[in-house]
C-alpha cells in the first residue's frame, strides 16, 4: 500500500508541475475545471445519491467551471500580479474580494466546526448547496493563480499533513476527535500548526524577502492568520472524515490508487484556499 501511495503520489506531482509550468494557463483551467467535476461526482456519493444524480452534480459543477476555462487571464490579472495597479485600485478590488469570499471563509471558520459538533448528515438540498460551497470556491481561486503561488499555497496543506503525521505519530497522546478521525490527535494538531507557521514565516519573510509588518496589529494578524490556516486546514479534513464515516466508506472513491478519490486529496484544501485568500486580502487592506 506504501508502495502505492508513493507512487500515485509521484506521479500526480509529476502531472501538476508539467501541467502549471509547461504547458498554457488554459490546459491549468480545464485540468481545475476536470478535478471539480469529479470531486462532485464523489460528494454525490457521500450524501447518497444514485449514479444518475452523482454524474448529474458532477456535471453541472464541472460546467460551471469550465465557463471560465477560455476566459482571458488578463481580466483576472489582480489575482496573478497586482504589481501593475496603484495601491487605492488594488484596495478596492480587495475589499470587492473579501465581500465575495467572506460567507465562504464564515462557512469554514464558523459553521463547519458546529457542525462536526453537531454531527449533520447530508441530506437533499443540503447535500447541493453544501457541495457548491465546498467546491466552486477554492476551485475558481486556483484557476487564475500564477504557477508559483498555486504550488505556494498546496505546499501549506502538504506541510499541516506531513507535520501532523510526524509529530502524532512521534508524541501520540490524546485524539483529537475520535468519533470522526481515530488517527488524528492533539500533538498532530499542534505539530501542524506549528509547520505551517515556521513554512509561512519562511517564504514570505525569507525566501521571498518581503519586508515585516512594523505595526503590531499587522504581525498579530499575519501570525493568526498563519495559525489559523493550519487550523482550518484540520477543519477540512475533519469534515470529510465526518461525510465519509457517515457514508459507511473509507474513501470518496477509487480514482487514486493508494489515495482513494480526489475529495480525500483536496480535503484540506477546499477550506484552506479560500481562507488563505481572505487573509492575503485582509492584511492588504489594514497595511
Amino acid at each position: 500500500m506504501l508502495k502505492t501511495r508513493i507512487i500515485t503520489a509521484t506521479v500526480l506531482l509529476a502531472v501538476l508541475l508539467v501541467v502549471l509550468f509547461l504547458l498554457p494557463p488554459v490546459v491549468w483551467r480545464g485540468t481545475c475545471a476536470l478535478i471539480c467535476a469529479l470531486a462532485a461526482w464523489e460528494w454525490g456519493g457521500l450524501a447518497g445519491w444514485g449514479s444518475k444524480g452523482r454524474v448529474a452534480y458532477g456535471c453541472v459543477l464541472g460546467a460551471l467551471c469550465a465557463m471560465f476555462v477560455f476566459l482571458n487571464v488578463d481580466e483576472f490579472k489582480w489575482l496573478v500580479s497586482y504589481l501593475d495597479l496603484s495601491v487605492d485600485e488594488f484596495k478596492w478590488l480587495a475589499a470587492d474580494m473579501v465581500f465575495v469570499y467572506l460567507p465562504v471563509g464564515a462557512f469554514w471558520l464558523l459553521l463547519v466546526p458546529f457542525w462536526l459538533w453537531r454531527k449533520w448528515p447530508l441530506r437533499d438540498w443540503s447535500a447541493v448547496l453544501t457541495g457548491i460551497f465546498v467546491l466552486l470556491p477554492p476551485v475558481s481561486i486556483l484557476m487564475f493563480l500564477s504557477p508559483e503561488i498555486v504550488l505556494g499555497s498546496c505546499a501549506i496543506v502538504w506541510v499541516a499533513d506531513i507535520a501532523a503525521y510526524f509529530s502524532g505519530r512521534f508524541f501520540g497522546g490524546k485524539k483529537l476527535a475520535p468519533n470522526i478521525s481515530p488517527g488524528k490527535t492533539w500533538a498532530g494538531a499542534i505539530g501542524a500548526v506549528i509547520g505551517v507557521l515556521v513554512y509561512c514565516n519562511v517564504v514570505l519573510f525569507g525566501l521571498l524577502k518581503t519586508p515585516f509588518p512594523s505595526e503590531f496589529g499587522l504581525i498579530f494578524l499575519s501570525q493568526a492568520g498563519f495559525i489559523g490556516l493550519a487550523v482550518v486546514s484540520i477543519v477540512g479534513d475533519l469534515f470529510e472524515s465526518l461525510l465519509k464515516r457517515q457514508a459507511g466508506v473509507k474513501d470518496s472513491s477509487y480514482l487514486l490508487p493508494g489515495h482513494g478519490g480526489i475529495l480525500d486529496r483536496i480535503d484540506s484544501l477546499t477550506s484552506t484556499m479560500p481562507c488563505c485568500l481572505l487573509l492575503f486580502f485582509a492584511v492588504i487592506l489594514i497595511s
